[in-house]
């Protein structure tokens, strides 16, 4: 059985205002100041330890792991209260889940966010009984751009690697994918440091009318 492997952020679900106001909630907080959304969008995808770091090098902060550790547990309550308050589905997102599970598609999240941001955020958007799997940032020892989550992910929906497909908008999805030996798609709306015609995808969609298509085209 084949699955269909979604990353969230930037891909299923556009999140970046809620992620811009929990970071600069918290380096505010600690006297740092507020990062502007135009540059956080280039720190996201490799969850919010590293989103920390990065808010804190923009400050040109030092940091230890333990003065991340610290903010992160503050990132993680402030985010979690607050993590639908602006984020939405992409358009097109609910009718082409639900189209690709009429044709027998297994569907699954592979996010670099923690479960326990993750899950509730699926729930509160009712989008989460769409997928077989979700896997977060921490449900294995390692996250992605490392192939393990990914084909955890394939393996909890109930597929196999064969004719798998990971769907993502940054560095982190297309190289997990490569390292799983599967083919990728990348949205050009999501957010990434680089172009997204320099991932190396299989294939580049603008909007979710065109996954279908795409998905043909990798058969």
């Amino acid at each position: 059985m084949s699955v269909l492997v979604f990353d969230l952020d930037g891909t299923l679900v556009s999140s970046m205002k809620d992620l811009v106001a929990a970071l600069n909630f918290v380096l505010t907080h600690a006297g740092h100041k507020a990062v502007p959304e135009d540059k956080v969008r280039n720190m996201v995808g490799l969850g919010a330890k590293v989103l920390i770091q990065r808010g804190l090098d923009y400050n040109g902060a030092a940091w230890t792991d333990e003065t991340v550790a610290s903010l992160f547990d503050h990132f993680l309550d402030c985010y979690a209260d607050n993590s639908t308050v602006h984020t939405r589905p992409f358009d097109g997102v609910v009718p082409a889940l639900e189209a690709l599970k009429a044709d027998g598609w297994k569907l699954a999240v592979c996010t670099n966010k923690a479960e326990r941001l993750t899950l509730p955020l699926l729930n509160k958007l009712e989008i989460d009984h769409y997928f077989d799997a979700v896997v977060g940032g921490d449900t294995f020892p390692s996250a992605k751009p490392n192939a393990e989550p990914l084909l955890g992910a394939i393996s909890r929906a109930g597929g196999t690697p064969q004719g798998s497909i990971m769907i993502g908008d940054s560095r982190p999805d297309i190289d997990a994918a490569k390292n799983a030996g599967i083919p990728s798609i990348a949205v050009d709306f999501g957010y990434t440091t680089v172009p997204v015609t320099e991932l190396g995808a299989d294939k580049i969609i603008s909007h979710f009318n065109e996954l279908s298509d795409a998905i043909d085209s990798l058969g």
